[in-house]
């Protein structure tokens, strides 16, 4: 299912945009060593529910999870990149945390990820990971506008990835966005531009390069859920949801700070 939103459904679009970054941003700036994945999941909860809001993820039950989730944010760290289960683990000085949060507000959702080095040590590594995540949605972003098409988005994405130095995994991508979290089209993290889906004003779609430091290939943990680096090297995911216009992109899931 493809969805195009109308004028009321994107100023709706906004408003969960708006509250999932916010949630993100304040997640991170309570984050340090020592805090346990399982607060983060009860913070998350709390100003979910606080902003009259639902998660989409407590019971997403997909084909490849052993669902419902049942949590309400992905915590992956260091060497898990997506769908990380929170669990009972504290945090360390230089982990490396990716956050993906999915929320449903006023009947529209809005997904966004961020990954930030834990604490004041900084591993050469880790940033770079990081960095190119986001240089690589930027390039993404920039790509998409009315009359362009997925496949253009995608190549930019992995131009920018593979002149990095990191392979791609195209198991799992970007994606269409709107009553629900996961809809089509899919936009892979490489592609061929000219090619797919034709974008159209009011489509959202939520576009998340991610890679794994030394390998392109996942294995699922124990949990079911949390997909790690079969190497067991860092991984970094960077997202956000955006909506095409009529002259180009509306970034949704900036934070305020980002929007001043």
């Amino acid at each position: 299912m493809i969805e195009i939103l109308n004028s009321t459904e994107l100023a709706k679009a906004r408003h969960t945009g708006a509250l999932v970054a916010d949630i993100l941003q304040t997640v991170k700036s309570r984050t340090a060593a020592g805090t346990n994945l399982l607060e983060i999941d009860q913070w998350t909860k709390a100003m979910i529910v606080e902003a009259g809001a639902e998660s989409c993820y407590v019971d997403y039950a997909p084909s490849f999870g052993r669902g419902p989730f049942g949590h309400y944010i992905c915590t992956s760290v260091n060497d898990a990149v997506l769908h990380g289960l929170p669990y009972d683990y504290t945090l360390a000085e230089g982990d490396l945390l990716s956050l993906d949060l999915a929320v449903s507000l006023g009947g529209v959702a809005a997904d966004s990820a961020i990954s930030f080095v834990v604490g004041e040590s900084k591993p050469p590594e880790s940033v770079a990971l990081i960095d190119a995540t986001e240089r690589a949605l930027r390039a993404g972003i920039a790509a998409a506008g009315p009359g362009a098409r997925t496949g253009d988005i995608s190549h930019a994405i992995g131009s920018v990835l593979r002149e990095a130095g990191y392979s791609i995994n195209t198991d799992f991508g970007g994606h269409g966005i709107g009553s629900t979290m996961h809809q089509d089209p899919h936009v892979s993290n490489t592609g061929r531009p000219g090619r797919g889906y034709r974008l159209r004003p009011g489509l959202l779609l939520a576009l998340e390069p991610w890679i794994m430091e030394d390998t392109a290939e996942l294995v699922t943990d124990a949990d079911g859920w949390t997909l790690r680096s079969a190497t067991g090297c860092r991984t970094a995911h960077s997202e956000h949801t955006i909506a095409i216009t009529e002259d180009g992109a509306e970034i949704l899931t900036l934070p305020k700070r980002a929007n001043a």
